[in-house]
């Protein structure tokens, strides 16, 4: 199985800034201070773990819907990861997904059955088992 991997270059002190480079040379992801807790652009760690929650939950759905014979035409993930300062600690809090969904010919309650098996059982989830993550159904 393939091993994943991206490196991060942090240069200076708190008032520094970080570069997430991704192993597949697909991107190169700024960060600093003021991206993660401020409205500075640029990216930060709960953005891309909220992108890896949804992109995981897009597949493994995709990949179940289509296994019980209901194939989407689509499905859009919105991600939104919460941090907040716990105890003193900044902690991620929760992650909460809003889906999107187009597939033909299968009811809602199913639906909302295959989403939350995917939502349980994608990776990335069973890898944030210590953070709450809840999933809203849209349209």
């Amino acid at each position: 199985m393939p091993t994943r991997h991206a490196q991060v270059v942090w240069s200076g002190a708190r008032d520094g800034s970080g570069e997430v480079r991704l192993g597949s040379g697909a991107g190169r992801l700024r960060y600093t201070f003021a991206t993660r807790f401020e409205e500075e652009p640029g990216s930060n760690p709960e953005e891309l773990l909220a992108g890896s929650l949804a992109a995981c939950f897009a597949m493994s759905l995709a990949g179940r819907l289509t296994r019980n014979n209901a194939p989407p035409r689509s499905l859009e993930v919105r991600a939104e990861a919460t941090i907040e300062k716990v105890e003193g600690d900044w902690t991620i809090t929760g992650v909460h997904l809003h889906l999107r969904g187009d597939v033909p010919g299968l009811e809602r309650a199913a639906f909302e059955e295959h989403a939350r098996a995917a939502k349980e059982g994608c990776p990335v989830s069973r890898a944030l088992r210590a953070v709450p993550v809840s999933l809203h159904l849209e349209g």
